[in-house]
């Protein structure tokens, strides 16, 4: 990984896992093989996989943080706590950053002095078209905007004073939601990741749209 010891990172990766032995190494991969100069250190929060979830984390040289989690926001925020870097840098375990992925979004949280900030995604497939769109150009214009949770940039002394991502469905939805009434928020332009499709390839477009919105319901049901 891209810092030693010696180093106190600017940017800490929080990757929430649960039996993704199938996508984690390629996204370790992406992070490691940036061209930056910035320090950054590598988490990885699992969730008590049996898969070989956690040897890749090892293999790889990342720190790991081990136990059952209530859900994927435990996860982000168990890596949250220990993360030592200035921003944190949520991303999910099938989700692969561009090589400009840690400098490009930390120089434009820098330059709009932003407190947290996500980026234009890619996300294969004809099917996951409209997922993508809505993400990339409904998302930035709101006046909160949401920030995805697979690609989500926050000042770490930020996220600690705001006590990190609720315990509610479409936690990312709700935190994003929540920093943005007190907190400045915005994204970059650039395609910065690519996230997997495979929620849409299982259950289809309109069967994931359904699956989200009853988890939109029961997050306005639980604020």
């Amino acid at each position: 990984m891209p810092t030693s010891s010696s180093d106190r990172p600017t940017v800490s990766y929080v990757i929430p896992t649960d039996e993704e032995a199938a996508h984690l190494d390629a996204t370790l991969e992406h992070i490691r093989l940036q061209p930056t100069a910035e320090p950054i250190e590598v988490i990885v929060a699992d969730a008590d996989s049996a898969d070989g979830t956690r040897s890749i984390a090892r293999d790889h040289g990342v720190q790991l943080v081990t136990g059952a989690t209530g859900g994927i926001w435990e996860g982000r925020n168990r890596g949250g706590a220990v993360a030592e870097g200035d921003w944190l840098a949520f991303v999910d375990a099938d989700t692969l950053v561009a090589p400009t992925h840690c400098d490009r979004l930390l120089a434009y949280a820098r330059e709009h002095d932003l407190d947290a900030a996500s980026s234009r995604c890619r996300i294969p497939g004809l099917r996951a078209t409209c997922m993508e769109a809505v993400i990339n150009h409904v998302f930035p214009r709101l006046r909160r905007p949401i920030l995805p949770g697979f690609n989500f940039l926050v000042r770490r002394d930020v996220f600690t004073a705001t006590g990190g991502f609720p315990a509610v469905p479409n936690e990312d939805t709700a935190y994003s939601r929540r920093l943005g009434r007190t907190h400045r928020t915005g994204y970059c332009p650039d395609v910065l990741v690519e996230t997997s499709p495979r929620r849409i390839e299982r259950d289809g477009l309109t069967g994931t749209a359904i699956h989200y919105l009853r988890l939109d319901r029961e997050r306005l049901r639980s604020s």
